[in-house]
């Protein structure tokens, strides 16, 4: 067993060694291919739960740091997680063995490829969210855009090159403009270690100019909101969701999506205090815009898996929303609904895929009397329905009610129109499972379709689980998120405050000089009349 000290190093690498052991196997070899790769990623999983054994609710710090030089004395090796980041490499651990069970007999072509790409993208999320150093960070940050690239190129649906080339370039672009500011920051600071970079800000020692915060903010939010599918920056994710295989819908909208609303509680928050007040008005109204239209959008589709990809418009729409509502309460709901959100719309997309596989047809159209023939997946669809409607007391319904009731606190009208897309999930996710499984079975081939079988109800049976232990025992998870929620909220007004005396100092310094001497009314009328 690995000591804490380096537990999060063995959590982050731990996949990739068994991609080593993966490349030892011959291509044809799929049985041992798939056992390798599930039994990794359980052992995964398992050894990421001791991060709950040692870790301390009451700290605000960062816990399990290690921190080594890498290249040279300017790139570190800087890893620790806290209460945010915590339960996203916990989320990343629990779905990846989820998404390997459910693409045991559905990838059929390069096995082995797919299984190395599955284990190398969940490398760099975790090391994504347990990053310190902001050139780490990128580097995770890139790591995670390749294998994604390659499992919706390789192994997605009829339009998989259009839709991998334009999930590439949508995140690429906001890569590049994230790179340049990291470049900048570095420059600014003499450091890419994120905790010494927040100890410069808040002793003063870094000032930014105002507008130089705002373009600082805004090249890290863009990149963050790309991945996050902020409104209007969301036209990737629909075509990359509906061509990609389960598996990478799954990792795409259980973590990588999460990638984003990390990053802006990370880095654009604690970093750039006064530019997320001054930005944060019309933030909300992008994020309010795109709850109400991911849900109407997704009211109006015929692509079932199309329709599910339209929800993580609308419902991570609320997580912007909580995040900038600067309470200790809403960004709390955020972190809840990051993880809830991954749990039921993972599972989502896991009820469509067992339903490709029958019918190879997100059509929903040709569904329609499911239950019938399949009495329990339609069973665990409407549950898992249910959750990401927000009923109570499913895991759905934590988080949008934590984020409703700490924007409310300070925004009445935000949380007035943002609680419209609650109301609207019931109405799309009610009448596409109406449309798919209840009534008369109106396609004959729909009415020999056999049940879910055992694997399948394994996996449905621990999604289901995990949205009833979320539903129930909340304060486990809040309880060890509130000290770093409010850290962040501690560290924006120290920074502000710094911010605010160095500029008082620099106007008292500039009001005790003296003034530069004016040149006398004679000599100026000599001046001029010497002009031509």
């Amino acid at each position: 067993m690995a000591t804490e000290s380096h537990l999060l190093t063995v959590i982050t690498f731990l996949p990739l060694l068994s991609v080593v052991a993966l490349l030892f196997l011959s291509s044809d070899d799929h049985v041992w291919i798939r056992r390798i790769a599930l039994a990794a990623s359980l052992a995964e999983f398992a050894v990421s739960l001791l991060l709950l054994r040692g870790f301390v609710a009451s700290s605000p710090d960062y816990q399990f740091q290690e921190n080594h030089d890498w290249i040279g004395s300017v790139i570190h090796y800087h890893v620790g997680v806290d209460g945010i980041s915590l339960f996203l490499v916990l989320l990343t651990t629990f779905l990846t063995p989820v998404a390997i069970l459910c693409s045991w007999q559905s990838i059929r072509e390069n096995v082995k490829g797919f299984f190395i790409a599955l284990l190398v993208i969940e490398t760099a999320m975790i090391g994504v969210f347990v990053s310190l150093d902001l050139f780490l960070f990128f580097v995770f940050w890139e790591l995670t855009l390749i294998p994604m690239y390659f499992m919706i190129g390789m192994w997605g649906h009829d339009r998989r090159i259009y839709a991998a080339v334009k999930f590439i370039l949508y995140t690429m672009f906001g890569s590049i403009l994230m790179l340049i500011a990291i470049l900048w920051l570095y420059n600014k600071a003499g450091t890419f270690d994120l905790l010494e970079i927040q100890g410069l800000l808040q002793a003063g020692h870094v000032v930014f100019a105002p507008r130089t915060e705002l373009l600082m903010f805004g090249a890290f939010f863009l990149a963050f909101a790309i991945k996050v599918t902020l409104f209007p920056l969301n036209s990737w994710l629909p075509d990359a969701h509906t061509e990609a295989p389960t598996a990478g819908s799954v990792i795409l909208a259980g973590v990588m999506l999460k990638l984003g609303t990390y990053g802006i509680l990370r880095f654009c928050l604690p970093l750039f205090p006064d530019a997320a007040h001054r930005m944060a008005p019309f933030i909300a109204v992008l994020a309010i815009i795109g709850i109400v239209y991911g849900a109407l959008v997704a009211t109006v589709q015929h692509d079932l898996k199309r329709l599910v990809a339209y929800t993580s418009v609308s419902h991570l729409g609320f997580v912007v929303l909580g995040i900038f509502a600067f309470s200790t309460v809403s960004i709390q709901g955020a972190i809840y609904q990051m993880l809830s959100h991954g749990i039921s719309t993972g599972a989502l997309f896991l009820g469509v895929g067992m339903l490709y596989d029958r019918r190879h047809t997100h059509e929903i159209k040709e569904y329609g009397g499911l239950a019938t023939p399949m009495p329990v997946l339609m069973s665990f669809f409407l549950f898992i329905c249910l959750s990401s409607l927000a009923l109570p007391p499913l895991n759905g319904f934590i988080g949008e009610f934590l984020i409703l009731v700490g924007t409310f606190q300070n925004h009445h009208a935000w949380a007035s129109w943002a609680a419209s897309g609650a109301v609207l999930s019931a109405i799309y996710l009610l009448w596409a499972y109406q449309r798919v499984a209840l009534g008369d079975v109106t396609v004959e081939k729909n009415k020999t379709l056999p049940d879910a079988s055992a694997r399948e109800r394994v996996i449905l049976a621990t999604m289901a689980l995990a949205i009833i232990v979320m539903g129930i025992a909340s304060p486990v998870f809040t309880r060890r998120m509130e000290a770093s929620t409010n850290a962040v909220l501690q560290q924006m007004e120290r920074v502000q405050n710094a911010s605010h005396r160095a500029a008082v100092a620099n106007g008292a310094r500039a009001a005790l000089l003296p003034e530069p001497p004016q040149p006398s009314a004679a000599v100026t009328l000599a001046e001029r009349r010497v002009q031509p």
